[in-house]
């Protein structure tokens, strides 16, 4: 999936613990054989080639599950979240390397293969067809979150209760480490002068999805564009922001995070709030002024003031 995982895990010993953790990376291994857009043999890949064919492609559990959560995001945020948006980030990786706006007639062509209703899913047949010629899946905002779930998951069969997996800047949690309330994470303030402070959180049976600019972005002709595209213009953002959502597992936390640095926060915050048990904090500079969003709901997962965790 192109990004390190990590895990951290209390256990009784040694043996269980390695254990654990070759069974969890293992099964993230598994997943990356499925979902990798940079694997040219894996079941993404394949399905991606079979675009504009009229072909039905049977999915494996994972792939399909996957794919129904992207579906259901993208109708919930009217397309902002959108995995058919591959064409536009190849464009953008390129643009990336070679510090240069991709080209009108690229993009524009590129976009012409984009839309979450050219991909037809058979809830009956487990199946999905791309509609449209050169359409190329992304899973980067899915993929990723789903798999650390599953590692998660993974861990609590081998019997620990007390786990972390981290990829990249999302992350999940089971119990808390013994003798503590949760797992201590700090919520990163903004790279720019005078961005409110770090804070921190203590997470504990959930998970915790990031999304911005602050790793991944180029700057061409004085304009800073992040990796994350929206699906709508195809260009990469220009709001300089970090988006941090907190739900019950990863990939709910990973999905709203990307929907919400594209929609911006006011519609994310009110896209948040229908999900069950989520929170949301957002630091961004739009202009000279840095401004903060977050929801009531983020004061469930802070870490109280005074507190010895």
């Amino acid at each position: 999936m192109g990004l390190p995982f990590r895990m951290v895990l209390y256990a009784t010993n040694q043996v269980a613990a390695d254990a654990a953790a070759r069974s969890a990376f293992a099964r993230i291994a598994q997943l990356n054989d499925i979902m990798s857009d940079y694997d040219t043999d894996s079941e993404l890949s394949r399905l991606s080639r079979t675009a504009g064919e009229g072909q039905a492609v049977r999915l494996s559990p994972d792939l399909w599950h996957v794919l129904l959560r992207a579906q259901r995001i993208a109708e919930e945020t009217d397309g902002a979240f959108d995995v058919t948006v591959g064409p536009v980030v190849s464009l953008w990786r390129k643009a990336r390397r070679e510090k240069q706006l991709p080209r009108a007639d690229l993009l524009a062509s590129a976009l012409n293969a984009v839309g979450w209703r050219k991909m037809r899913l058979d809830a009956h047949a487990r199946t999905a067809t791309l509609q449209v010629p050169n359409m190329r899946l992304d899973l980067g905002s899915i993929a990723k979150g789903y798999a650390i779930d599953e590692a998660l998951r993974v861990i609590g069969t081998n019997g620990i209760r007390s786990a972390l997996v981290t990829g990249g800047g999302d992350m999940a949690a089971s119990a808390a480490p013994p003798g503590k309330q949760g797992w201590r994470i700090t919520l990163a303030p903004l790279d720019a002068t005078n961005a409110p402070p770090e804070r921190h959180l203590l997470l504990k049976n959930a998970g915790l999805g990031t999304s911005g600019d602050l790793f991944q972005h180029v700057e061409i002709d004085g304009r800073r564009y992040s990796h994350i595209v929206d699906p709508k213009t195809g260009y990469g953002l220009t709001d300089h922001s970090l988006v941090t959502v907190l739900a019950p597992d990863c990939i709910t936390a990973n999905t709203l995070a990307t929907a919400v640095s594209v929609l911006g926060p006011d519609s994310g915050k009110r896209l948040v709030a229908k999900a069950r048990d989520a929170a949301l904090h957002v630091v961004r500079k739009p202009g000279e002024l840095i401004e903060q969003v977050e929801t009531r709901s983020l004061s469930k997962y802070l870490e109280p003031t005074g507190s010895k965790n």
